[in-house]
């Protein structure tokens, strides 16, 4: 499965951003609209309930053949049994983390700065997350934006998938997905919307539209 992922319209879960629905039918939602790819990234939640939410979120997607990846809990993605694992450059270094995955779990790392691009080029990661392209509340711990310009920088650098994240919206993404990019990661655009699954279906429109450009 792990060659086929299909990462253009990459949902990044935030229950702080969802407005007090469950996050279960939200993602389902959004997923129905257009969502090829789920980040289970929850980092308050306690373990036990992170791993039951795993679960059913596993279970779910699979029926939908939509990936499910979790963020930087190893533990969870391997209880959960998961599709993949996301992580960033404070978490357990990417060979460890292969090592305990196995190869055909997907691995996908953060990457902030263009000489972290090149280190991880050399590495078998399955994709790579840029961020931010624009600064955004939901990012706080990234460097400088890359922008457009740097994001075409980072295609020319890489033919592994890469996925942005940061300050995207549906007034952005057509010009964000001309640079060459395989994918966006959206947290607040689905997360927060009134209509997670009709603000997914939008995005998907726009995603498809400039591919075929």
């Amino acid at each position: 499965m792990k060659n086929k992922i299909d990462y253009s319209l990459y949902l990044v879960t935030d229950r702080s951003l969802s407005r007090g629905r469950d996050l279960v039918s939200l993602v389902l939602e959004a997923v129905r609209g257009g969502v090829t790819a789920v980040q289970l990234r929850e980092k308050d939640t306690p373990a036990g309930e992170f791993v039951q939410l795993a679960q059913t979120l596993k279970q779910e997607l699979s029926g939908l053949n939509v990936p499910l990846i979790i963020n930087d809990r190893i533990d969870v993605a391997l209880t959960a049994k998961a599709d993949g694992v996301h992580i960033g450059q404070e978490d357990i270094p990417f060979p460890m983390v292969r090592s305990l995955v196995g190869p055909d779990t997907i691995v996908g790392l953060s990457v902030n700065t263009f000489d972290q691009i090149r280190e991880a080029d050399r590495t078998d990661v399955d994709y790579l997350s840029i961020s931010p392209v624009y600064s955004t509340p939901t990012k706080t711990d990234t460097k400088e934006p890359f922008a457009l310009e740097g994001l075409k920088q980072a295609r020319a650098m890489t033919p592994k998938p890469l996925v942005t994240i940061g300050g995207i919206n549906k007034n952005n993404l057509a010009e964000i997905m001309a640079t060459g990019v395989d994918g966006v990661a959206l947290v607040s655009a689905v997360c927060a919307a009134d209509h997670p699954g009709q603000a997914a279906r939008e995005l998907r429109e726009i995603i498809q539209s400039a591919k075929q450009a």
